[in-house]
């Protein structure tokens, strides 16, 4: 069983709920790093320890949702390691797995459809990594 992380702020927190359901029927075993109300609060404090447990080998990838997807995927990228990509169509998340090798996506609950969210995150999910000449590229993100 594969096993995920997911994450959100209290913009996003309906959809993580609504993914972490969807994803279980799916068969994937998600760890929910918060929120866990619809209360206001920071989202650096929800994704920086999604982003440690990625880079430090508990998970392979990890989806993070708030209102545009801009701040937690800021943060996540702070990570040395974590390449998130903010995705509001299913193509971008392909591209982004195909190119980027993403080990994080990040919804903006507040521009996308649940419906929609759930093809993006099929999308990453099920798209790998081509290599290659892309592989040289990811090289060099890291500083």
């Amino acid at each position: 069983m594969k096993t995920l992380a997911i994450g959100a702020d209290h913009a996003g927190f309906a959809y993580k709920e609504m993914l972490k359901t969807w994803l279980a029927e799916q068969g994937y075993a998600v760890r929910d790093f918060g929120t866990h109300s619809p209360d206001s609060v920071d989202y650096p404090d929800y994704v920086h320890p999604l982003a440690a447990a990625i880079t430090g080998g508990e998970f392979e990838q990890g989806i993070l949702v708030c209102g545009s997807a801009n701040g937690v995927c800021i943060t996540a990228n702070k990570h040395a390691g974590i390449r998130a990509a903010i995705a509001w169509e299913p193509e971008l998340a392909s591209l982004a797995r195909q190119h980027n090798n993403a080990n994080v996506i990040c919804l903006p609950a507040r521009f996308v459809s649940e419906e929609a969210a759930r093809a993006i995150v099929t999308q990453f999910l099920e798209t790998d990594f081509e290599g290659g000449r892309h592989q040289t590229r990811v090289d060099k993100i890291n500083c």
